[in-house]
Parts: C-alpha cells; sequence; structure tokens
C-alpha cells in the first residue's frame, strides 16, 4: 500500500495517496518503517486538503524527531505547515503559535516566516505582534511593499500616529509607485491643514463677533493681533494641504480648503 501511495503522489492524486498511508500506517502489525514517513505523509495530507489529519501526522513526526534527530525532520516546515494548516481551518491562535515555534527554531532564516505570522497576528487583532513581524520581514526583504503597507495599517489600529506617519513616509521614498501610501499621507495631511483651518477660523469668528457685539474696534491691537494669528495658522494650513495636493491630487476637497486659507485683510 505505501508503494501503492508513493505512485499516486507522483502523479499527485494526493487525498487517494493518503488513504493508502493512512491505513497503512494503521495496520503494520510487526513491520517496521522509518519514523520519518510521517512527515511524507503530513505533506500528502496537506496537499490533499485534509487538514485534521495533516496536523496529526505533523505532531507524530515532531514527536519522533524529538525522540530520534538522527531522522533528520525538518521541525521548521512541520510547524510552518501547521501554521498553514491552522490557517486554514481558522484557528488562527495555533497557527501563530506554529509560526512563532517555527521562527524560534530558525531565527536567522525567518523571512517568510515573519510575513505569516505577522499576517496571522494581524488577522487576531494582535497589532502589536503583527507590527513587529511585519518590520522583521520588511527587513528580511519578504515582501518589502506590503509588510510595510501592513505595519502601516497596524499600527494606525494602534493609534500609533508618529510612528504610523514615519511609516507612510518610508513607504513614499522607497516606493513612490503605490498610491497606497500617498493617499494615506496626503490625508494625514489633508486632515491636520483642515484641524488648522478650523482653528484659524474659530479666532477669526471670535474677533469679528466682538467687533459686531461693539466690544472690539478693527484698529484695536487685540483685533489685529487676532488677524496675524490667524493669517499665520492659514499659512500653516496651506503648507500641510499644497503637501497632500501633490501627493493625491485627485482630492478636490484640498484645492477647496487652500482656497478657503486665503489671507485675511
Amino acid at each position: 500500500m505505501i508503494s501503492q501511495a508513493d505512485s499516486l503522489v507522483n502523479v499527485k492524486k494526493f487525498a487517494e495517496a493518503f488513504d493508502l498511508y493512512d491505513k497503512a500506517l494503521k495496520n503494520l502489525g510487526p513491520v517496521k518503517v522509518k519514523e520519518s514517513i510521517n512527515y511524507s505523509v503530513a505533506t500528502v495530507a496537506l496537499n490533499a486538503g485534509k487538514n485534521e489529519e495533516a496536523i496529526a501526522y505533523f505532531d507524530k513526526a515532531i514527536a519522533a524527531e524529538k525522540a530520534d534527530t538522527s531522522l533528520k525532520i525538518d521541525l521548521v516546515k512541520c510547524y510552518q505547515y501547521k501554521g498553514l494548516v491552522y490557517g486554514r481551518m481558522k484557528d488562527l491562535a495555533n497557527s501563530l503559535a506554529s509560526y512563532e515555534q517555527a521562527i524560534e527554531l530558525s531565527p536567522n532564516n525567518a523571512g517568510t516566516l515573519y510575513f505569516s505570522a505577522a499576517t496571522t497576528a494581524f488577522n487576531l487583532n494582535n497589532f502589536e505582534k503583527a507590527v513587529t513581524y511585519f518590520d522583521k520581514a520588511y527587513e528580511a526583504g519578504i515582501k518589502p511593499e506590503d509588510a510595510l503597507l501592513n505595519k502601516a495599517n497596524a499600527l494606525k489600529r494602534l493609534n500609533n500616529d508618529s510612528l504610523y506617519l514615519q511609516t507612510l513616509l518610508t513607504g513614499v521614498e522607497k516606493f513612490p509607485a503605490n498610491k497606497n501610501f500617498s493617499s494615506k499621507l496626503g490625508a494625514i495631511y489633508y486632515t491636520d491643514g483642515a484641524k488648522l483651518y478650523k482653528n484659524g477660523l474659530d479666532i477669526l469668528n471670535a474677533a469679528i463677533k466682538k467687533v459686531n457685539d461693539k466690544k472690539l474696534k478693527p484698529e484695536d491691537a487685540e483685533y489685529k493681533d487676532a488677524i496675524t494669528k490667524v493669517n499665520e495658522i492659514y499659512a500653516q494650513a496651506v503648507e500641510l494641504l499644497k503637501k497632500s495636493l501633490a501627493l493625491d491630487p485627485a482630492n478636490a476637497n484640498v484645492q477647496k480648503l487652500i482656497d478657503a486659507c486665503k489671507p485675511v485683510k
């Protein structure tokens, strides 16, 4: 049966092959086979979409390797594939734990593992770990554009505005053609510019109200100081809004706000 299963694997008939392997290994009797076969059967189950069976055989392979290191079973791959299978099963906690075990066993060559762990952590809403692992994936050169963008998204979910901004600035510098970075950065500049405009407008309206209420005259120093302050704030707003427009020219609201920030006489 094992020989027949081997032949089926060669023609990618994984489901049929797994059934033969499984039946054979459960009925060995006095027959001895090398324990490393558990890893091979686990990968066949993986390819056959037999998730629970794959986990069971990967666990057998891990136990066998820990008992006899001469088997040379790749424990990193065992844990990596367990992470993949648990992910298929929507068991994200065990998926992340498996990826982290693989990383622990391969700290100097964990590039793709970092990205997988980061994605799983993000989907678990564990944004602290997502930031850490996406950053490591970026540093390792694994899908650097995606890793940096996802790191930014995780930082935003953590409300870490300063690092979010810095990550977007890096993204715009390193990947200028990626509109995701530029549009997000442009949105920050627009929001900050709009807040400044609102602040300036509030000061202006308060000064005008005092004039209308006969509490101030336009020639009074207090009124002139208020207008000077408004124009300073508007100038700061325009500076940010122009950055936003350069990054996201499609945002029509930016130009409208720039026009609204004309100096007050």
